[in-house]
């Protein structure tokens, strides 16, 4: 008989197989009669001829690692799934992350398109406020007095729809007026001229820069709040959309080389 079958006939008391281990081998067994059984595997038994049997299925090392460092199989189990949900934490810190510094620079755009809104006023407003004190100067003629005047308070009087157009008469009335030299230097002989006309040369170059910076914080504002992730997460909030200010702002030939 194999080996096997002589450790079957020895038992213990209880029923289990009585086994001793081999004095010189420390990785096998041996039966009582000193033969030598068939070494012991992690998942396999001896075959019936005392020869090893096949080897069992590899466990990842890791996992096995784990195993033989007294780990629980849950907790090994549990490894993997912790990983990934920690990553994927961190990827949603890192979008939310993304997304208050994006709804930060649309806010910083949104307030620096207000106060160029309101710088260009201001400049609108004194380009008219210069206009009127002008044409109420009797420097000018009667006729470019009355022209300057009505256009003048057209645009301090005009809605918000219609501030544009109402500017841009403002614009059409100075270079009809002050479109030759020649007025100019009139405005200039007049007592009280030279002030005047520095002023009205002043505010004539100052409303298209504040323009200008008016406009390309539009352009900026309305190029971020195009992109799908602002629109998807509604990272405006409320805000209106931002919309430019056209209109024609042509300064007069004359006053516009005309030093400060």
């Amino acid at each position: 008989l194999g080996g096997r079958a002589r450790a079957r006939k020895r038992r213990h008391p209880r029923g289990v197989p009585f086994r001793r281990a081999h004095p010189f081998r420390p990785g096998g067994t041996a039966a009582r009669d000193g033969t030598a059984a068939a070494p012991l595997s992690t998942g396999g038994a001896p075959a019936r001829d005392g020869t090893a049997a096949t080897a069992p299925r590899p466990v990842p090392f890791a996992r096995d690692r784990a195993l033989r460092e007294g780990a629980s199989p849950a907790r090994v189990a549990c490894a993997p799934v912790t990983e990934t949900l920690i990553w994927t934490v961190v990827a949603l810190i890192l979008i939310g992350v993304y997304l208050s510094w994006t709804a930060g620079r649309l806010d910083r755009l949104h307030t620096r398109i207000d106060a160029a809104r309101a710088a260009l006023d201001a400049q609108l407003l004194r380009r008219a406020s210069v206009t009127q004190e002008l044409a109420t100067s009797g420097v000018l003629d009667p006729a470019a007095s009355i022209v300057l005047y009505e256009a003048a308070h057209a645009a301090r009087q005009a809605e918000e729809d219609h501030r544009e157009v109402a500017e841009s008469e403002l614009s059409q009335a100075l270079r009809a007026v002050f479109g030759e030299p020649e007025q100019v230097e009139l405005v200039r002989e007049a007592p009280g001229g030279e002030e005047a006309a520095g002023e009205l040369a002043a505010a004539v170059r100052r409303v298209p820069m504040a323009r200008r910076f008016h406009n390309d914080a539009v352009r900026a504002a309305r190029a971020l709040r195009r992109h799908r992730k602002v629109r998807w997460f509604r990272l405006a909030g409320h805000a209106p959309f931002p919309m430019a200010f056209e209109m024609d702002d042509e300064p007069p030939v004359a006053l516009a080389d005309r030093p400060s």
